[in-house]
Parts: structure tokens; sequence; C-alpha cells
């Protein structure tokens, strides 16, 4: 429903999804960010405040709510980084192969629907030497978290647009041929497992690309 997605849904996001818990995880990890950034579904750009300036050299902001780009813009006035907002969604990233040095996800991966697509196209703009920051919601071993997780997942599936509170998204970005670096599980509520962390290029891979 395009009133929905257009007006309602931003607004949620912007006034529901930066609470006190999440913030501090934004601001443990997107410092660490650096070089050309791209950051995969911008949102309202909660995490705008959260990057260095000097360590980013230029921001590239993909995120296909046009709405949400409004936000987004209100959100950097309070920064002083170069940004390049891209209006497309996470499986469409218009960037050159081994463009960027940070890729950052946060509650994108476990939305977007093309998942798998995303995290190819994610590895493909990342430099050898890059990282993805993620921050994702993810499926629980806990079997009554997960029964919650379940109970709750259409909910918030309809209200979150696509949100996947089930979606084993660690694991996808393994398969998508990332290594994971680090990384940490925090149970958001009672009923809502997140993890954040770091995913870099295998050493094989880096050396074969470094040979090509």
């Amino acid at each position: 429903m395009p009133l929905y997605r257009d007006h309602i849904y931003p607004f949620l996001v912007s006034k529901l999804g930066d609470p006190e818990a999440i913030r501090r995880v934004r601001q443990q990890i997107i410092p660490s960010a650096q070089g050309k950034v791209l950051e995969i579904g911008i949102g309202a750009g909660a995490n705008l405040v959260h990057y260095d300036p000097a360590r980013v050299s230029k921001l590239y902001a993909l995120e296909p709510n046009r709405t949400m780009i409004r936000l987004s813009e209100l959100q950097r006035k309070q920064t002083k980084l170069q940004i390049e907002f891209l209006d497309l969604p996470g499986e469409r990233i218009p960037l050159g192969d081994g463009t960027v040095d940070t890729v950052v996800s946060t509650f994108t991966l476990c939305t977007i629907p093309g998942v798998a697509e995303a995290i190819r196209g994610i590895r493909r703009v990342l430099r050898p030497s890059g990282k993805l920051i993620f921050f994702e919601h993810a499926i629980s071993p806990d079997p009554n978290v997960r029964r919650w997780q379940e109970w709750w997942q259409p909910i918030h599936h309809w209200v979150f647009e696509g949100l996947q509170l089930t979606r084993d998204t660690p694991s996808l970005i393994t398969q998508g041929g990332f290594e994971i670096d680090q990384m940490e599980a925090a149970a958001a509520r009672e009923d809502l497992l997140v993890s954040f962390g770091e995913g870099v290029i295998p050493c094989s891979i880096r050396n074969h690309q470094n040979l090509q």
C-alpha cells in the first residue's frame, strides 16, 4: 500500500527504530567504518551521527524509499559527511566492483526480500581488504525465544515492510562468501535476538582477487 509504505512506515521507523539499547550498539560499531562507505538501506538516517567524518571520505546511502531519504537528509545536517543518496534497493547496488572500503547494514539484511542477491552485491563492491559491518535481527537458538519470534513474525513482517525475525542472517552472510571476523548476539527483548559484528572476505579469496 503506497500510503503506508511512503508515509506511515517511515514515520514509525523514525520514531521507534532507535531506542536507547539499539543506539548504544550503533555507537559501538558505526565509528569503525572508514574510507568510502556504502550503507545499505539507510532508512531515516539513524546511523549518520555515529560515523566519524575524519575516517569516512564519502558515504553512499542506498535507500529505495523517497520519504526515508528526506528524513535522512534532515539527519545529514547534523554531520560533516559527504553523502550521495542512491534511490535503489539493496539488491541493485549501482557501484563498480571493488569501489568501497566498508559496507554497513543495520536492520536491512533481515528485511529485504532478495537478501542473497544483496550479499553478493556487497561482496562485489567491496575492496579485497574491505569489511561488512552488520547489525540485524536473527533467529534465536533458544526454542522458547524462537517460538515467540515465530508468533511475532507475521506482525513484524507487515508493520515493518518485510522484516524477518526468523531469518538466519549471519549464516546467509557466510554463505554469501564472507568470513565473520567477530560477532555478538544480544536480546533486544525477551522475544527478539539481534546480532552485530563484522564480516571480511576470506584471505584465500582476497589473494585470488589480487592475482587477477
